[in-house]
């Protein structure tokens, strides 16, 4: 290690994983790396991994971003992770609003952060209506997107019906997070599902060959995925991401056999969305030791297991593309979705696929260079016409010069793709951007091991609950979801 770089030493809060309460935890350096450990006074002391790779968090911790309140709050009384409501400390809105519509399943996977069962407890479409016109009514900017999920939402046999009411309530992006097993055995659902307006398939993706099915589901389910998937092309469907729980040792050796296995796919395959395995729900507590994954192992994963034609190089944390969200705004007037979330919560980067090879867009892109002129460019921005009339034009000149010509595939317009998001900025230019790249993501979700309040409060998940509250993802799951000591749900149908 050099020696001028200092070690890594912070103090957060964060909670007993036994007693749950709010306790001061330190992030710390050992080797090359983040550590997380605090101690109990009743319960004693805990330690896990935070972050395998020192140098990379200290990169993505570059991008940190103080993040925006939003209005209608709710006061706090007993503290975070206790009144999320939101509360008035949450430091994000809700980009991506999930709706559990049910906790029916069709599987029993050791896994679940879900715990999900055959225990029908499910939300009326009445109380899912009220629940998405809070993500709607949120202030500055209505929650964009909605998920659905659960348990297994396929089961619900009026979802086609929820999925339409979510289209003329405004969502920009309706997405639908399943096992894909009821997709499978009947294409007439696929069909009606699309034409209600469904946008995305987040589908339950473990590896392209059946032993990770076997090992994390119980059984091989490789078979009814290829199916799903060719169902929804047949139904007309153009946007499925695959989602791998990745769990070491078990399917970790497949990450870049899931990115080619996409690649090919591009016609209906947008992106994969790695979730290293999170130790909530159903899973051994005693195994989280031998079973941790963090992003940064994911990142050197990818770069193994595709020669380096991917690396870690290319992923940036979720807050690197905030500029874009202020420049939209500034053009349009129009407040816009703004990614806050803390800088360890996720990574992502576009691929290019071309000639049965993977091409990353930073290596045709200088993404660092263009993302800080934007961000200069929006901070010397006026507010008055002239002003925006010369910022498009700064973005007309300036973009050029980060493109590297000789390097940007033959069939690829880059320069015209990226004008039409940053001049347009309209959904239509987004989705064009889309169909042209493949979007590879990795989001950790927290448990209480490595739980870390700051991260909790710039979170940009949200559950929405029949009671009228909004979740943050990890403090769902991990408390609010089922109280761990006594069986209590804190989600009050």
């Amino acid at each position: 290690m050099n020696g001028k770089t200092p070690l890594i030493a912070r103090t957060v809060s964060s909670l007993c994983p036994v007693c749950l309460e709010v306790i001061s935890a330190r992030i710390f350096q050992e080797d090359e790396a983040v550590m997380i450990e605090k101690h109990c006074e009743e319960h004693g002391d805990f330690k896990d991994i935070y972050w395998s790779d020192a140098a990379i968090y200290r990169r993505f911790m570059s991008y940190w971003s103080d993040g925006l309140r939003i209005n209608k709050s709710s006061k706090t009384s007993h503290g975070c992770p206790l009144d999320c409501g939101l509360c008035e400390n949450h430091k994000s809105g809700t980009l991506l609003g999930i709706i559990d519509v049910t906790s029916r399943c069709n599987l029993s996977c050791p896994i679940c952060f879900a715990d999900a069962g055959n225990d029908k407890n499910e939300p009326t479409i009445g109380q899912i209506a009220s629940m998405m016109q809070v993500l709607r009514d949120q202030i500055p900017v209505p929650c964009p997107a909605i998920q659905f999920s659960g348990g297994e939402p396929t089961m619900r046999v009026d979802l086609p019906d929820i999925v339409y009411l979510a289209k003329t309530m405004g969502f920009a992006q309706i997405l639908l997070a399943t096992n894909g097993l009821v997709l499978a055995s009947r294409p007439d659902l696929c069909h009606e599902l699309i034409q209600s307006g469904l946008s995305t398939v987040y589908l339950q993706f473990d590896g392209v060959t059946p032993e990770p099915y076997e090992a994390i589901r119980g059984v091989n389910l490789l078979p009814q995925k290829l199916r799903a998937i060719e169902n929804l092309r047949q139904a007309g469907n153009l946007s499925t991401v695959l989602v791998p729980t990745l769990v070491k040792g078990t399917n970790d050796g497949q990450a870049g056999d899931i990115v080619r296995f996409a690649s090919k796919k591009l016609d209906i395959i947008k992106g994969v969305n790695f979730q290293p395995v999170s130790f909530a729900g159903r899973i051994d507590q005693e195994e989280r030791t031998a079973k941790r994954i963090t992003i940064p192992d994911v990142l050197a994963l990818l770069e193994d297991q595709t020669n380096n034609e991917i690396t870690r190089d290319d992923f940036y944390p979720i807050p690197f593309v905030k500029p874009i969200s202020h420049l939209i705004e500034a053009e349009t007037g129009i407040s816009q979705p703004v990614f806050m979330a803390h800088p360890c919560c996720g990574a992502g980067t576009y691929i290019y696929c071309q000639g049965g090879h993977m091409i990353p867009i930073t290596r045709f892109l200088d993404v660092e260079g263009l993302m800080e002129n934007v961000r200069q460019r929006v901070a010397d921005f006026d507010g008055s016409r002239l002003g925006r009339l010369k910022m498009k034009g700064w973005i007309l000149k300036d973009v050029p010069r980060f493109i590297d010509g000789a390097m940007v595939p033959d069939n690829l317009n880059l320069k015209k793709l990226i004008l039409n998001v940053f001049i347009e900025g309209a959904r239509e230019a987004l989705i064009d951007f889309h169909t042209r790249f493949l979007f590879i993501g990795i989001m950790h979700f927290q448990d209480l091991y490595n739980m870390d309040l700051e991260r909790l409060e710039r979170c940009a998940i949200h559950y929405a609950l029949p009671d009228g509250r909004l979740i943050p993802f990890c403090s769902y799951n991990s408390i609010h979801r089922c109280d761990p000591l006594g069986g209590k749900s804190f989600a009050k149908m």
